[in-house]
């Protein structure tokens, strides 16, 4: 009877589903381009904003769950045990269900814009849902915002690609789906629109805002009307904006940069770590789960995403975040709560890193507000404490603080000040907001010039930076315009069997191999000329006496900036490319300009 009624459910979805994309393919021939993109925009953002309150209902769902059983089973640290369960658990989804790996990060949507042309895989629509739900729902040490980035940028570019629109639209689709992901997240289009615009688009004109911004308004406003308030991240502010507490503010903006340094480089070294166990997927997430659960023990406030510990901090009766700890005695001790917190700050990176390095899935959009509000907490209740100054606004301090880690980490300075304005429903805080944010900003791109997403990949030359050409060269696939249907020589044959070559083939070089098709060498028709019309020295010259090193050789691996180098550097038109230690082909410099030239028409979203 259940098995029946299944069937019969996925058939009514099923039946559903087609009379949409009829619907669609209708609208696609009845309504302009421009229209037609409006449309889309809501249709993706609709998608997104129903993934968002999945997640979020379930981790906070779960998070209750998690405090009623440690309540129920007097077992004041029973929560530390979910997260070594979640983990587990998305492994096991991971390894069976989604091919052995799953794409995690923002950066994964800034590599397929730069190097994929926005196509996302079609599994990014569901996996992140359900991978992350488990490993942060059930207390892992990340946040569910960059998971639903990821699915929102998913559903855009899948869509882009069913109704067959152009590369330009479904970058610009993927983008929508980002900004409709932060807006629902976070009841703030405002804030979806700007990181959509400062983090994943570089190059982008003033018709690119709408359908984003039709996007993230319908993602906030679905978000509004189906997900309960209190799952929300939102704040109170204490008090307006007092000129008297400048210095302070400047001083938590330095602190901000400093620490959002802090946190990245701890996160990689944690993750670089986990990277050295690659053949026992379980092994490494049990290890990993098992610290973090250490942590979580003494550290409860690190389980999940932890907004409820941070809109704890905002009120009158912060202590209240020692309750269920080894320290739950020494409640009204402020000096113990302010190291209590100070020390959250601190291994906050290494509970993330833990969570993600060891399997789980996540994102470091909630742990950069996370440390944020500590942070600022910490810095005005250390001022209180020490009779520096007893007048700081404590939650606004809380308040701006997230703001000022989010844009060290993110380098995103704009989204900063925007989404704390957003989630505490005004503006009166802007000026802070503005000295704290780039401040941290400054300081956070002198030490790290690559925000943390991003710089494995800034590393190796695949994410678009503010350099326009640049970032046209980096979409190009080298590989796919490498001719690989050449005639090559070995040196054993005779210049006879070389001109025969030459006369066959419209080919300048001829690359000479070894038995193991390693490179010896090239040999240039420019520079036999004198020898290929003279018989005499055709019969009695070797290979290996006109046999000469190209200037440069290109690496399968090389970015498309150390290509075009070479070929200034070695002034030559025609290089060849060696893959694994192997000739692969030839590349023309001409070949690479056409394209690029092909690309720059499709890149301009407009």
């Amino acid at each position: 009877m259940l098995n029946r009624k299944s069937v019969l459910i996925q058939l009514f979805f099923r039946k559903i589903a087609r009379r949409l994309e009829s619907l669609f393919f209708l609208a696609k021939s009845v309504l302009s381009e421009r229209n037609f993109i409006y449309l889309s925009a809501v249709a993706v953002a609709i998608s997104c904003a129903l993934a968002v309150i999945i997640l979020k209902y379930f981790a906070h769902n779960v998070f209750i769950f998690a405090n009623y059983a440690n309540k129920y089973l007097k077992l004041p640290y029973a929560n530390s045990i979910f997260p070594i369960i979640g983990i587990l658990l998305t492994v096991f989804v991971i390894k069976k269900f989604l091919d052995g790996s799953i794409e995690k990060g923002s950066s994964r949507i800034l590599y397929a814009v730069a190097k994929k042309g926005g196509i996302i895989p079609k599994k990014q629509m569901y996996a992140q849902i359900i991978t992350s739900s488990l490993t942060v729902g059930l207390g892992g040490s990340a946040g569910l915002e960059s998971p639903i980035t990821i699915t929102g940028a998913a559903f855009g570019s899948n869509f882009a690609q069913k109704y067959k629109l152009s590369q330009k639209d479904r970058i610009l689709l993927l983008a929508c789906g980002v900004a409709a992901g932060i807006g629902a997240a976070f009841n703030a289009p405002i804030a979806g629109v700007l990181f959509a615009i400062e983090v994943v688009l570089t190059d982008v004109v003033i018709s690119a805002f709408i359908p984003i911004m039709i996007s993230a308004a319908t993602g906030a406003l679905v978000s509004k009307v189906l997900l309960s308030q209190d799952i929300l991240l939102s704040f109170e502010q204490e008090q307006n904006f007092d000129f008297y507490n400048t210095p302070y503010y400047i001083l938590l903006g330095l602190l901000a940069g400093f620490v959002s340094v802090y946190h990245a480089r701890n996160f990689r070294k944690v993750e670089h770590f986990f990277s050295r166990f690659k053949n026992n997927t379980y092994k490494k997430a049990l290890f990993g789960a098992t610290v973090l659960a250490v942590l979580i023990f003494f550290f409860p406030t690190l389980f999940g995403e932890g907004y409820e510990s941070m809109k704890t901090l905002s009120t009158a009766h912060p202590e209240s975040l020692l309750e269920n700890t080894l320290l739950e005695n020494y409640k009204s001790n402020e000096w113990i709560l302010l190291g209590f917190v100070g020390l959250i700050v601190l291994l906050k990176s290494f509970a993330t890193g833990l969570t993600l390095g060891s399997g789980g899935n996540g994102g470091n959009f909630a742990p950069s507000l996370f440390v944020g509000s500590y942070l600022g907490f910490f810095v005005a209740k250390f001022m209180d404490l020490t009779n520096i100054n007893s007048q700081l606004p404590v939650t606004n301090f809380t308040i701006v603080g997230m703001a000022g880690i989010l844009s060290g980490l993110f380098h995103a300075p704009l989204t900063a000040i925007f989404l704390i304005g957003e989630i505490t429903g005004g503006y009166d805080l802007m000026v802070p907001l503005m000295i704290v944010s780039s401040i941290s900003f400054a300081v956070s791109k002198q030490m790290e010039p690559h925000s943390m997403d991003v710089k494995a990949l800034a590393d190796k030359g695949e994410v678009f930076t503010s350099d326009k050409d640049k970032n046209i060269l980096q979409s190009i696939d080298f590989l796919e315009l490498v001719d690989i249907d050449v005639k090559t020589i070995t040196l054993d044959k005779s210049l006879e069997n070389l001109i025969e070559h030459l006369s066959n083939v419209n080919q300048q070089i001829i690359p000479v191999l070894d038995e193991k098709n390693k490179l010896l060498g090239i040999v240039d028709f420019e520079n036999i000329r004198s020898i290929v019309f003279n018989p005499y020295r055709i019969k009695f010259t070797e290979i290996k006496e006109i046999l000469s090193q190209p200037q440069e050789i290109i690496n399968h691996d090389d970015g498309m900036e150390t290509i075009m180098e070479k070929f200034e550097t070695s002034n030559q038109n025609l290089l060849p490319v060696t893959k694994n230690g192997k000739f692969f082909g030839l590349i023309s410099k001409i070949t690479i300009l056409e394209a690029y030239r092909e690309q720059l028409k499709e890149m301009v979203i407009e």
